[in-house]
């Protein structure tokens, strides 16, 4: 690698599934003495609120910030055992947009992330999270299964 790794984004929902992406990503920071943003994105409730009404939008997102703080607080534990400085981040915006665009405004050098295992119609329609980071991130970004 010819550029110093100094700041890396862990973006993480909280799944088994991202738990191997944390701990490559904490890894990798205790190496390169990085310090470490632990990243949740909280997605829109908007369209379902209008349908189902405000409290239901209240009490998703209280749900998800929930989630969030989880998610967040896990990677904060294993980057405190490890020795890695940690700062845990949820922000609102589509998953790989909030993912791309705190990378980008924060100057991140690496974004580390998790396949989510999306699979069949909604990977038709939607994409992946990590497929669309990895195509529209103007930094580096380590996709780990």
């Amino acid at each position: 690698m010819s550029e110093k790794i100094e700041n890396i984004l862990i973006a993480t929902d909280g799944s088994e599934n991202v738990k191997n992406a944390v701990d490559w990503g904490i890894d990798l920071a205790k190496s390169t003495d990085a310090k470490v943003k632990a990243l949740f994105v909280i997605p829109p409730v908007g369209v379902p609120a209008a349908v189902r009404g405000e409290s239901w939008a209240e009490g998703a997102r209280a749900h998800l910030e929930k989630e969030g703080k989880e998610a967040t607080e896990y990677v904060v534990e294993l980057g405190k055992a490890a020795g890695v400085e940690v700062e845990p981040v949820t922000v609102e915006d589509h998953p790989s947009e909030g993912i791309v665009n705190f990378a980008k405004e924060n100057n991140m050098d690496l974004i580390v992330m998790g396949t989510l295992g999306a699979t069949g119609l909604t990977q038709l329609l939607l994409g992946s999270v990590a497929e669309n980071v990895v195509r529209h991130a103007k930094t580096s970004v380590m996709v780990v299964r």
